[in-house]
């Protein structure tokens, strides 16, 4: 089971750029203005040999001063809940904040273990500064600099230090595969869930965020025998009031990552939105096989074929380059076409575990190689001699040899991606594709 570590702390102490940092990445944008970070960052980090996950906590709503502390609260508490390490950011420049106060009063209460980061210690003389911050209760702060990477290496060994054991019960669950329901909330996850299971086993309301936490059930009905991972649970009503789309992402990253196969709900009513692509994205970066299922197809008046094509065609060009995937039209509520669902994930499932023979694979991708070679960069030309899938792989992976690796860049290798794809069923699971010197 994978772990979590979550960002938190008050609007305009470095935490996008900390998240730069730790993931060597530029995806969260960073500004000088309070409160830049809209969307929840995501983000993997390998550190030695062990990999974890990494949320910014974004998206606060620049108002007010109130509603800046009541928004980081929020924020801080579901991290409390949902991660398995925390890590409070505060800026060594300016010190202690009232705002750093209320956090760390949260952070005290807290299980889970919480690193205190004194960011912005740009040179040697700011690092000592970082003592006043013994103040807020919560052990030896780590003074870094993200924009330079100072001490980064330390506060990435203390991270790794306060990982737990993976789950007991996770390592007890069979060895069969595992489909995971997710979505934005309120797609009708928990509904889709009930009618394959047969039972109202999952609460079930208009409010969203009614679910908590991964379920795994076991389905082994029609000859069919897998997992299916829910991000659910029972939550009561009046405890639905965090943000909602921050507390998605965190419970989604857990069950992506215990997954072999992800079917993504998508709302028909409302199309495919921004946070289905934060969690489509998500399913990408832990190379996932994808099925998506556009729920709440009965509320839908135009079903006409041209009305379908269109949709489809959406999709695929918000979710593009990535487009060879099933796309299934179902109801949660009249149990139109969730059979088939199960049946696609089965057969996606399977399209990750093929292996094409050797011969074959060479005989058909030289050709295609020598009809299309790679671009000559400098007078120099690519010559591709061999080309192999490893055996055992955890997706389907693909080695070419040639003389000039380092030449061939990424469109050429997604042409080779989807040429295989064209001769080959691996609908709904991505492939690695590797240039190595021969």
């Amino acid at each position: 089971m994978g772990n979590i570590v979550a960002i938190v702390g008050r609007p305009n102490v470095g935490k996008s750029t900390l998240f730069n940092r730790l993931t060597e990445t530029r995806t969260a944008i960073v500004n000088d203005e309070a409160g830049t970070t809209r969307d929840r960052q995501y983000g993997k980090v390998l550190w030695g040999k062990r990999e974890f996950s990494l949320v910014d906590t974004g998206g606060w709503v620049v108002n007010s001063d109130d509603i800046f502390e009541e928004e980081i609260n929020k924020q801080v508490t579901i991290a409390m809940e949902e991660a398995d390490v925390i890590m409070f950011v505060v800026d060594i420049i300016n010190g202690v904040t009232d705002l750093d106060d209320e956090v760390a009063k949260i952070l005290r209460r807290s299980p889970k273990p919480v690193i205190l980061v004194a960011n912005k210690a740009d040179n040697f003389d700011l690092s000592y500064q970082a003592a006043e911050f013994y103040s807020l209760g919560l052990g030896d702060p780590f003074a870094v600099s993200s924009i330079s990477g100072s001490g980064t290496g330390d506060l990435l060994d203390e991270i790794i230090s306060k990982f737990t054991k993976e789950d007991d019960d996770f390592l007890a669950l069979e060895d069969i595969p595992r489909f995971a329901i997710v979505g934005r909330p309120n797609a009708g996850k928990s509904s889709i869930t009930n009618a394959f299971i047969g039972e109202e086993r999952y609460i079930v309301t208009d409010i969203a965020g009614t679910t908590r936490d991964s379920i795994y059930s076991k389905y082994n009905k029609f000859g069919f025998d897998f997992y299916l991972v829910d991000t659910a649970g029972i939550r009561k009503k009046s405890k639905v009031n965090e943000d909602v789309e921050y507390y998605s992402v965190l419970r989604s990253i857990r069950a992506i990552e215990n997954s072999d196969v992800c079917i993504l709900m998508i709302d028909a009513t409302r199309g495919i939105e921004a946070q289905d692509l934060n969690i489509y994205q998500l399913i990408q970066k832990n190379k996932k096989a994808l099925v998506v299922c556009i729920n709440k197809w009965d509320l839908i008046e135009d079903k006409s074929t041209k009305a379908i094509k269109e949709f489809e065609n959406a999709i695929y060009e918000r979710l593009a380059p990535f487009v060879d995937f099933p796309i299934i039209f179902t109801s949660a509520l009249t149990k139109q076409r969730i059979f088939k669902v199960l049946e696609t994930a089965v057969e996606v499932y399977k399209n990750r575990s093929r292996n094409v023979p050797t011969a074959k694979l060479n005989e058909y991708m030289l050709e295609v190689i020598e009809r299309y070679p790679p671009p000559a960069h400098k007078g120099k030309y690519v010559k591709i001699k061999y080309v192999s899938q490893l055996k055992d792989s955890y997706v389907p992976t693909f080695i070419f040899f040639c003389n000039l690796p380092q030449w061939v860049k990424d469109p050429y290798k997604r042409f080779l991606e989807n040429k295989i794809r064209a001769n080959w069923d691996f609908k709904g699971t991505p492939i690695n594709i590797f240039i190595r010197e021969k």
